[in-house]
């Protein structure tokens, strides 16, 4: 449970109609795999395992009824050892009538029983004649010789070692409802929602299940483990399939698969989902489960379960801004740059502007910025030469990329002006009385902010609008000149990091269906990262490559995504990143480029605090006026030291 993961299963154990005895030992053999091999925390199992879900008119005799209560009874018994919290389905008769409950057992005690709200009695299923719906107040009533159970819907589960972990349960048609009891759970302070449930397979159905489950789970912000009843149960007309699923926060983290194993084993991280409760001003809930009407039972995984540690094994995306699946990919691409080139669409007929400038340098950030404005000039039925691509060669401008930039305005038919930079330099060096041969920042940044100035008043003599070429992550890093290229009249690349930039570039190389075209953006995608602003080597090729001086992207957007989306603490970061990435980084290098990342990302916010407009376009970004509200003025020392600790 470090870090606020919980390891969860799923599990469909085989069972025989009515045959509690058998029952009772393969859910006591389920729950142990679980929890000894997999090293679960909790457990669901199906809906009336204990019994049997296919019992029908069985459930009145009383020899049924009696050998479920102590069935369960036994069950808990023989789970006593276990550092767990098991849900396991039984009927439970209470006040002359009787009920679909889930049994929360743990440490050999039943905390209570939480009565199905929702009985289906319509096509296949026939519920109501057996059981009817149960109270939302927690009542005490008499169960397995104990007087003093806690019975009814209102009821959540809290872990004594991990506060963030609140258990509730709902069982099967509970979900499928226009109002689930989980929607209250969740509102309750519920993380976790357990589904006991006993669902019969039909065409198209497990479809339908995974998009409940995920969606109620985006919804609630929750985790949601689904247990469902196996081929044991099937009977008469009806088949059943054991489709365990588990899911967070509309992300499915693993699947058994119908008529499969009967598992789903994964972890949820429930500090993750408090956190993101708390930054959403939309989710409501109550003050404590109290305040909400309901009633809570606690439960201890043991003195050792804050630092017991088993294996991670839920999926940690190494690129979490670029869907692996090729068709997503492209999908996702296209999805971009239209919010992109709509965007700046938008921008350019509000303005009344049938120009556009851009400093095209032959780079990733500049190709993509020129490929956007097209596309925002075909959609507004502008000619494309009414976009101006300047190049600026200057001290550190190769063939390479001069040649690339000035192939690439000609292919897509936009304007090309060549503006060199040298001199005007220069002339700045020898006015401020800067020596040429001292390559330091005011080197470098010179050539950026006199870029700058070029692109500012072409914008002005032509009526246009410059446009910035600057990414996320240089954003995130503030690897930006300030009043250089870190300003424009409207940022087309400002909410896209800078994986994904490459893989836009490349999107287009394969659809834009022009040879030369693509041949350019290909030979773009080869060249290095670099702002070329220190002189080229020997040998007339890049000096100066951007990742050897602030680390590699793919490890930066990683920390972005974990810092700037889900709120992840320092040590975490460095704990996924190693999990994600360890294979192509060792140990000593992500945690050298994760302090690197943590100094310029809070040294650098007054760049952030006066970004141009740009367009979002995905869930982590940092525009001042959009998700992020961050004084320039903060220390990281907080930071810092976490990582100084490991």
């Amino acid at each position: 449970m470090r870090d606020g993961f919980v390891k969860v299963a799923a599990v469909t154990p085989e069972v025989r109609v009515a045959d509690v005895s058998f029952n009772v030992e393969a859910c006591v053999a389920a729950a142990r795999q679980a929890a000894e091999k997999d090293g679960a925390a909790v457990i669901v199992l199906p809906e009336l395992a204990i019994t049997g879900y296919t019992c029908e008119d069985l459930f009145w005799q009383e020899s049924l009824v009696r050998a479920a209560e102590a069935g369960l009874a036994e069950f808990a018994a023989r789970t006593a050892d276990l550092p767990a919290l098991i849900l396991v389905g039984v009927p439970v008769r209470a006040g002359g009538k009787l009920y679909n409950c889930a049994a929360a057992v743990s440490r050999g005690e039943v905390l209570g029983l939480v009565p199905k709200t929702h009985i289906p009695t319509y096509n296949e299923f026939y519920e109501g004649r057996h059981f009817v719906p149960g109270p939302a107040e927690v009542t005490l009533v008499l169960f397995a010789g104990n007087r003093d159970t806690l019975f009814g819907t209102n009821l959540l589960f809290t872990c004594e070692e991990l506060p963030e972990l609140v258990v509730a349960a709902e069982i099967c048609e509970d979900l499928w409802v226009p109002a689930p009891p989980s929607t209250a759970h969740a509102q309750a302070g519920a993380t976790l929602i357990c589904n006991l449930s006993a669902s019969n397979a039909i065409v198209g159905k497990a479809d339908y299940r995974r998009s409940l489950v995920s969606g109620q789970s985006a919804r609630l912000v929750c985790g949601y483990v689904y247990a469902s009843a196996g081929t044991g149960e099937s009977t008469q007309d009806l088949v059943f399939s054991g489709h365990d699923l588990v899911a967070e926060n509309g992300r499915l983290l693993a699947e058994g698969s119908p008529f499969g194993d009967g598992r789903a084993v994964s972890e949820i991280d429930v500090r993750f989902l408090a956190a993101e409760r708390t930054r959403m001003s939309t989710f409501e809930c109550a003050s404590s489960p109290e305040a909400a009407g309901y009633a809570v039972a606690s439960f201890s995984l043991g003195a050792d379960a804050a630092t017991r540690e088993t294996a991670l094994t839920r999926y940690v995306d190494p690129h979490p801004f670029v869907p692996t699946d090729a068709a997503r990919r492209a999908e996702r691409c296209e999805d971009v740059f239209s919010i992109q080139a709509h965007g700046l669409a938008k921008r350019l007929a509000h303005t009344r502007s049938r120009r556009a400038v851009i400093g095209l340098s032959g780079g990733l950030d500049s190709t993509l910025a020129l490929l956007v404005a097209v596309r925002a000039f075909d959609l507004l039925g502008l000619p494309r030469d009414g976009i101006i691509a300047v190049t600026m060669p200057g001290f550190g401008t190769t063939d390479r990329t001069y040649n690339n930039a000035c192939e690439l305005a000609r292919t897509v038919r936009a304007e090309l002006r060549e503006v060199g930079i040298a001199a005007a330099v220069r002339q700045h060096f020898a006015d401020i009385g800067h020596d040429e041969s001292v390559h330091d920042v005011t080197y470098e940044n010179s050539q950026a902010r006199e870029r700058t100035q070029i692109l500012m008043d072409v914008a002005n003599q032509e009526g246009g609008l410059v446009i910035g070429t600057g990414d996320l992550s240089e954003l995130a890093l503030g690897w930006a000149t300030y009043n250089g290229d870190h300003m424009s009249m409207y940022a087309v690349n400002a909410g896209v990091p800078k994986t994904l930039v490459r893989h836009l570039v490349r999107y287009v190389a394969d659809t834009c269906g022009d040879a030369d075209e693509a041949r350019v953006l290909l030979d773009v995608l080869d060249t290095p990262v670099s702002p070329e602003l220190l002189p080229a080597t020997g040998d007339g090729t890049i000096a100066q490559r951007t990742e050897d001086l602030v680390g590699p992207y793919e490890l930066h957007d990683f920390f972005l995504y974990e810092v700037l989306r889900r709120g992840t603490n320092p040590a975490k970061v460095y704990r996924l990143a190693r999990y994600a990435l360890g294979e192509k980084y060792d140990d000593e290098t992500i945690l050298s480029w994760l302090k690197v990342f943590y100094r310029r990302y809070f040294a650098q916010q007054f760049k952030r605090s006066c970004l141009p407009d740009g367009p979002k376009v995905g869930s982590a970004a940092v525009s001042p006026r959009g998700d992020l509200r961050m004084p320039s003025d903060a220390c990281a020392t907080l930071w810092l030291a976490e990582l100084e600790a490991l």
